[in-house]
């Protein structure tokens, strides 16, 4: 799989994540209300918890990559190219740019996606209450599995990404490094690193972090790799002209 590919999804989710903040706390306040007053203000008690239930969490997204790549395959043989690979890499570098664009909050888009989530999401949401509240560590993972599913413009834009992949393998992937990056900013949420959500929610810092999501959205679309991978597709045509004749 092409690195860089990998490489912009991890940094989707780490950049991305900033916008997590203000979706995502009230959920890790969920997490943390059935423990023990101990546990909640004890960082060593607390962290484990916190990790099982982010191990949930993007195992939902794993589960999610894998089924957008089995899709995307599906589509892939349809196109009449001799390299697909070509139409879905624009199609993977306009949802990167259109998520760097929610991100900054200049265009709201991906907006529409998550409204249209969200009549998936009432009939999946009543399953997270089982596992509330949350006393042990499956419990935790439980947890993580059912939100990994909520309505987030961010996690589409890489699922979109998982489709336009073609493979199951690839988009499984994808969904493992967006979810690797986000990591750090749910984690430090987590353990109550108040100076560093306050700072990760700040516009500005949104915007930086959606403007950089842009840049390698358009690396995606006019860098070199992008031209390799057109003359891989016209000497796989011409190849196959002069076979013909």
């Amino acid at each position: 799989m092409d690195n860089f590919t990998l490489l912009s999804a991890l940094l989707a989710g780490l950049l991305g994540s900033v916008h997590c903040i203000g979706m995502c706390g009230g959920i890790v306040g969920v997490l943390i209300m059935g423990l023990p007053e101990s546990t909640r203000h004890s960082l060593p008690s607390l962290l484990p918890y916190v990790v099982v239930y982010n191990i949930g969490r993007v195992t939902s997204y794993i589960i999610g990559g894998l089924l957008a790549g089995f899709l995307g395959a599906q589509f892939t043989h349809l196109l009449p190219m001799a390299n697909p690979h070509i139409i879905t890499m624009w199609i993977s570098s306009l949802f990167m740019i259109a998520l760097g664009l929610y991100l900054g909050g200049w265009w709201q888009a991906l907006v529409i996606l998550e409204k249209m989530g969200t009549h998936i999401w009432r009939k999946i949401e009543p399953l997270g209450r089982r596992f509330l509240p949350v006393t042990g560590l499956h419990q935790a993972f439980g947890l993580g599995l059912v939100w990994g599913w909520l309505p987030c413009g961010l996690v589409y834009s890489i699922l979109a990404f998982a489709l336009a992949s073609g493979s199951v393998v690839r988009g499984g992937s994808l969904m493992l490094a967006f979810g690797i990056g986000t990591l750090p900013m749910l984690l430090l949420m987590g353990s109550s690193a108040q100076w560093f959500t306050r700072l990760a929610g700040q516009l500005v810092v949104r915007r930086i972090a959606g403007a950089t999501v842009i840049i390698f959205g358009l690396f995606i679309l006019f860098g070199p790799h992008h031209m390799q991978h057109e003359k891989m597709d016209s000497s796989t045509i011409s190849h196959t002209h002069h076979h013909n004749h």
